[in-house]
């Protein structure tokens, strides 16, 4: 940790002003020289340690948005009256929240804690669930259930185990310790993210709609009250060095930023702040996160109409050496701080007493505008709150079209060789599916528990998350993540839309109506004027697509400098749908479960293979254009999927993306063990593609669904109304002796043995045997 001060004496407001010349580490601290003068200029002198420590962190590209805020904008001012309609909270707060009918509302948010998973992968990724977990409890809210989004290098690479490892083993800790389920999620390979691991965590939680809260420093001489762990001295400077710089090729160095979290004490912190809420003992809760008590003074008072005095020296320590500018940037895990009016503070602190969380008065709100905060007695920070929280550096970057891209666009997969040879077929079916991204991820989700809390209606690996909100009426939610690095080095505009359009239509698949968007923003340094070209492109085509689609953006978070040296990770733009469901016992499955089912496919194949995982895995090849996305199709396509639903017409749906028509076959065999005969010539005929196309293209606006027999006429004229096109391609019933297996009619068949070894090896393979199993999570659970 950089030394903030070079006296052994605290240095106070007094003393700035009196050695106004006194050299600062600000550039250690991650602040640019027109920063600092910006700082001074605000001030009308230098700053104190404890100041430059509050604007280095606030001001950090982590917390402050500078490079991103003039891009953001737009998901606010893209929006049409049909997308505020249930929107309760938006952009801005802790969490944004969404009416779903009868009195209830959900919250969710995703954020990312990459770099932290890279230096210390236990820590780094468990306290990322904390954190966003706690971004849920400040809404008022119950958290329900958590995701995780996962981008790791290159499987064969010696280092990707130790992040892989301690990656999977710190969300597993965190969330089942939390009694949480882990419903979903990604997991992808890439030498690309080598250096720069993604680990993005989103978390839900639900609330009546009156027990919503807004985090503010209001109410003259109300109590500023921190609660929860200790403060130490772990994760200083994570937000303003750690999360807002790019990693040296030397590898892990700042290993002091990573925090330390504790999921017993935020469990138990978790029921203190709901007793909290319910009781109406405090006017709001701000959790700790990022930039720590910086950030939680700044903003509660930013965000009230006045300002606030602080008594530093009352904050419990873990550590008692800790200096004032150390206690300011602790980002010490499982703390919140309350504004308590004064006539209920007893009463708040007989419930902290009681749920054994330990609580320290710190301050009051008061009336002089500015956020004060004193150091035994000694005044060290005497600051306008905005200045700190909200009106830092808005910065418009550089921004240049990549060199690049146009040869690397031009470079299509039409040149790669294709077979019709039906061997051939059948290897590449195979290297496809257990390959490291389209591979089964059981080794990983078995580790986390997904049905804890009795209330999870889908899962792993199931295309959407599904949670029943209300036992009596079955009312829930679903919700599913997508990105794809890939498409969006080709195209990061298109890329950003086929995010959202995969995430829209996995929520559709689970006879869910879409409903609201949270994203991650995953990119390298904004200081590459060629990333801020991606970066720009990226916002503007997710905005459009939110539009077209009439589906707002809720919140969610930017991450920036994943690069080593100067090569960055592909623009990874993670997507999250959440998605209502007016009884869960609707829930489409992802897999087939009943033998003699029709299958069909809805949409067109077109000759979309670049960017497939079938270029990358056949061929080791990225180039060409991604495919298109036809977003009102694609709305289309849920509305009838909804109706489906309704009519209780659908057995089982599961989208086409990765690995196209081949992978979704076999995921829906495996899902519950029952076989499939399939023909693709009749695709090949409609669609005018050959057969490699018609098993590997990955074309948007496609869904496959088993249906009945008996309602099979009724399925046929749903589809033909909504003049969306279908296709009978299948039936659920085929075996080899007693074996079921996958038949491609004219092509190859593969029995359910080799397709689950295939499927299942690879991860034991590379990282070792499966750790622990859930109950119910294999291939052939069935659900009822």
């Amino acid at each position: 940790m950089t030394d903030l001060s070079t006296a052994s004496v605290v240095d106070t407001v007094a003393n700035a002003l009196e050695t106004p010349e006194r050299e600062q580490p600000y550039a250690a601290l991650g602040l640019k020289d027109d920063e600092y003068a910006r700082i001074r200029e605000i001030l009308g002198r230098r700053p104190t340690s404890g100041e430059l420590a509050m604007y280095s962190v606030m001001w950090s590209e982590h917390c402050s948005y500078k490079s991103s805020k003039i891009y953001l904008r737009q998901f606010g001012q893209k929006v049409t009256p049909a997308m505020k309609k249930n929107l309760m909270v938006g952009m801005g707060e802790n969490a944004g929240v969404v009416d779903v009918g009868e009195g209830w509302a959900v919250t969710f948010k995703v954020e990312s804690h990459n770099h932290p998973s890279y230096i210390e992968p236990f820590q780094g990724a468990a306290t990322g669930v904390g954190g966003i977990v706690r971004d849920i409890i400040s809404m008022g809210a119950r958290p329900v259930a958590v995701m995780d989004q996962l981008r790791f290098g290159a499987i064969e690479e010696p280092d990707t185990a130790r992040v892989v490892h301690g990656v999977v083993s710190g969300i597993s800790f965190y969330g089942n310790c939390l009694g949480l389920p882990n419903i979903g999620g990604e997991t992808y390979f890439d030498a690309v993210y080598q250096g720069n691991p993604l680990v993005n965590a989103l978390s839900v939680g639900v609330l009546r709609h009156e027990d919503l809260h807004l985090a503010n420093a209001s109410g003259l001489g109300n109590k500023v009250v921190l609660f929860g762990a200790r403060t130490g001295g772990d994760g200083i400077g994570g937000a303003s060095i750690l999360a807002s710089d790019t990693f040296s090729a030397g590898g892990p160095t700042k290993r002091p930023a990573v925090q330390v979290g504790d999921p017993f004490a935020e469990k138990v912190l978790i029921e203190c702040c709901l007793e909290l809420f319910r009781d109406k003992l405090v006017e709001g809760i701000q959790d700790l996160g990022a930039a720590g008590i910086s950030c939680a003074t700044s903003e509660l008072a930013s965000n009230g109409d006045g300002g606030m005095f602080i008594e530093l020296d009352k904050v419990l320590l873990r550590d008692p050496s800790l200096t004032a500018e150390e206690i300011l940037m602790s980002e010490s895990q499982e703390r919140m701080m309350a504004v308590v009016k004064p006539e209920l503070l007893d009463a708040f602190l007989a419930v902290t007493a009681k749920w054994d969380v330990e609580t320290s008065v710190l301050g009051e709100v008061t009336d002089t505008g500015r956020l004060v905060i004193n150091w035994h007695g000694e005044e060290i920070v005497n600051v306008e709150p905005r200045t700190v929280a909200v009106d830092g550096p808005v910065y418009e970057r550089p921004v240049a079209y990549p060199a690049w891209i146009d040869a690397l666009q031009a470079d299509s997969a039409s040149r790669l060789p294709r077979s019709s040879d039906r061997e051939v077929l059948r290897e590449q079916f195979l290297a496809l599916l257990g390959s490291a991204n389209l591979a089964d991820k059981g080794w990983i989700t078995d580790q986390y528990d997904y049905f804890v809390g009795g209330n999870t209606a889908l899962a792993f690996p199931d295309d959407a998350g599904m949670i029943r909100v209300d036992e009596q009426s079955g009312l829930g939610f679903a919700i599913a993540t997508d990105a794809n690095g890939r498409y969006c080095q080709l195209d990061p505009k298109q890329g950003a839309r086929l995010a959202l359009a995969e995430a829209y239509r996995n929520v559709s698949a689970s006879g869910a109506v879409p409903a609201a968007v949270t994203d991650c923003l995953n990119f390298g340094s904004p200081e590459n004027p060629e990333v801020m070209w991606q970066f720009s492109q990226t916002v503007e085509g997710l905005s459009d697509a939110c539009l077209e689609l009439e589906i707002p953006v809720t919140g969610g978070n930017v991450s920036f400098y994943n690069q080593t040296g100067s090569t960055p990770i592909f623009p990874t733009p993670v997507v999250g749908v959440l998605g209502v469901i007016d009884d869960v016992a609707r829930r489409i499955p992802s897999g087939w479960q009943d033998e003699g089912d029709n299958i069909y496919l809805l949409g067109v194949t077109r000759e979309e293979l670049d960017g497939s995982a079938w270029a990358g895995t056949i061929h080791g090849h990225l180039g060409g254009l991604p495919p298109t996305v036809d977003l009102a199709r694609e709305r289309e396509l849920g509305e009838l999927l909804r109706a489906g639903s309704l009519e209780s017409l659908i057995g089982s749906a599961h989208d086409l993306a990765d690995g196209g028509l081949a992978q979704a076959l076999a995921e829906s065999v495996l899902r519950f063990g029952v076989g499939a005969r399939v023909w693709i010539t009749e695709i090949m005929e409609r669609d005018g593609v050959d057969a490699t196309t018609a098993l590997f293209s990955e074309s948007t606006g496609r869904v496959i669904v088993s249906v009945p027999r008996e309602d099979d006429v009724k399925f046929r004229g749903l589809c033909e109304g909504r003049g969306y096109p279908v296709l009978r391609i299948g039936v659920t019933d085929a075996e080899v002796g007693t074996q079921p297996v996958l038949e491609i009619q004219d092509y190859f068949t593969v029995g359910l043995e080799e397709l689950g070894s295939t499927h299942k090896a690879t991860l034991p393979e590379y990282f070792g045997p499966v750790v622990s199993a859930k109950p119910g999570a294999g291939y052939l659970a069935k659900t009822d």
